[in-house]
């Protein structure tokens, strides 16, 4: 597994923002796992716990429209999105793992705000669990951290 040695730790700057965090509930011990890390990173970096938005569906594939309406609604600034795709016996593994990040990438290119991918892709529970750990190697506190560094950029253009 490829780990960041970067361990961005600025406080973020402007704490008016609103985070979603919006995950997947298939393969639900991991992706809440995920969740819980990336909310607690944030915090750790100086979002109110107020500020963060919680939604949960189904799984993956639903992940990108989930983000579309919370910033539609004007319900949140940002989106860690949090979900586990697990390599099976069909294809049906690729689409929504291809899928679930397009569709994160084009909701963050419409309204111009980060949406963090969040979404493992692996071959088996092991390498999610690996993943999905409570320490530092934590993929939702990695996205939480990288969503902070990108939001303090943003703040100093």
């Amino acid at each position: 597994m490829q780990i960041s040695e970067r361990r961005y730790s600025t406080p973020l700057q402007d704490k008016s923002v609103r985070v979603a965090i919006v995950t997947a509930l298939f393969n639900e011990k991991i992706t809440t796992s995920l969740a819980a890390a990336a909310a607690a990173e944030l915090q750790k970096l100086g979002l109110d716990a107020s500020r963060i938005v919680r939604l949960n569906v189904p799984g993956a594939w639903e992940l990108p429209l989930a983000a579309k309406k919370l910033f539609a609604e004007k319900r949140a600034d940002a989106i860690v999105a949090c979900g586990c795709v697990i390599r099976g016996d069909t294809g049906h593994y690729d689409i929504v793992a291809n899928e679930s990040a397009r569709g994160l990438t084009q909701v963050a290119l419409e309204f111009t705000k980060p949406v963090m991918n969040a979404v493992l892709t692996v071959e088996n529970t092991a390498q999610a669990e690996a993943r999905a750990l409570g320490d530092e190697t934590n993929k939702g506190a990695e996205a939480a951290r990288s969503l902070i560094e990108l939001l303090n950029n943003f703040a100093a253009l």
